[in-house]
Parts: C-alpha cells; structure tokens; sequence
C-alpha cells in the first residue's frame, strides 16, 4: 500500500470516528438531551416526527458503521462494494433530509427559548455536521468505485483487512 492508499485508509478511519462521536451528540441531543424528553416528560404531546427521525438517524449510523468497517474485513463475501456505497448514501441523505426537517420546525415556532430550543439547534448543527462528514467519505467510497471499478473496491477491502494472508516466502 503506497503512500496515497494509507492516507485513503487513514481518512475513512478518521471520518468514520468523527461520524461515530457526532453521532452520539445528535442521539443524546435528540434522545435524552433535552428535547424528546422535555416532551415526554413535562409536556402532554409527543416530540415532534423530525427529533424522532434524528433518534433513528445516529442508531442507524451506528448500525451501517459497523457493517462498513467489520463487514469487509471478516466477512468478505457478505459484503458488496456498491451495498457499500449504498450504506453511505443513505448516511448522507438521512443526515441531510433530519436537519433541514428540524431546522424548517425551528424556524416555524412563534416563540424558541430556553434549553430545550438551544439544544434543538444544536441538534440541527450536529446533523448538518454529520452529513457533511457522510457525504465526504461517500465521495471517498464513489471514487474508489468509479476510479477502479468493482474489482479495484474488491482488493481494497482485502488489502486491508486485519485478516490478511502473509504469501509464503521461497
């Protein structure tokens, strides 16, 4: 692996725990934060659909990190370049259609002060961080795909595996 490979494997990695920790900032902001419970908790309405849909996000990016780092490296065969990139899209549109979602209900309120309001917006602004961070390692993965084909994303993902064979030496 040359010198620009490790820094395309070394970029994935770093934007892959960038997306894990924001995505634990916008789960605790939806989530417990303050705003889905402030809901349940001292109002008698449910939170609006668009923090439901930022809980959801964040458990999903949890979900399809695992399948785009582990998956690859242990389980070869079950894992295809482009459900790959399909996982990554995904990412990046969920993040995206959750904080203009929420930042549209934020602009509409006739009135937003308070802790709960501060930590909507603040969740809004780690989901547009979050997206922008999946469309970047989205670009990252289209590139590999559409510089090298599949069978260039295929020994990619062997080379980098942690399981990977030593060839025997004459």
């Amino acid at each position: 692996m040359g010198f620009m490979g490790f820094m395309a494997f070394g970029l994935v990695h770093l934007l892959r725990i960038a997306q894990l920790i924001l995505a634990v900032n916008v789960l605790a902001l939806s989530g417990y934060g303050l705003v889905a419970h402030w809901y349940n908790a001292d109002t008698l309405t449910a939170p609006p659909k668009q923090i439901d849909f930022l809980i959801f996000v964040p458990v999903f990016s949890f979900i399809s990190v695992f399948y785009l780092e582990f998956v690859p490296r242990f389980a070869p065969k079950a894992s295809h370049p482009y459900a790959l990139f399909v996982v990554e899209i995904l990412n990046t549109l969920f993040y995206f259609s959750g904080f203009i979602a929420l930042a549209v209900f934020i602009g509409r309120l006739l009135f937003c002060r308070g802790s709960v309001c501060s930590a909507a917006r603040a969740d809004a602004v780690f989901a547009a961080f979050s997206w922008i961070l999946w469309a970047a390692s989205s670009v990252v993965g289209a590139l590999k795909i559409f510089r090298g084909g599949f069978q260039n994303m295929k020994t990619d993902h062997q080379a980098s595996s942690v399981m990977k064979e030593v060839p025997a030496q004459p």
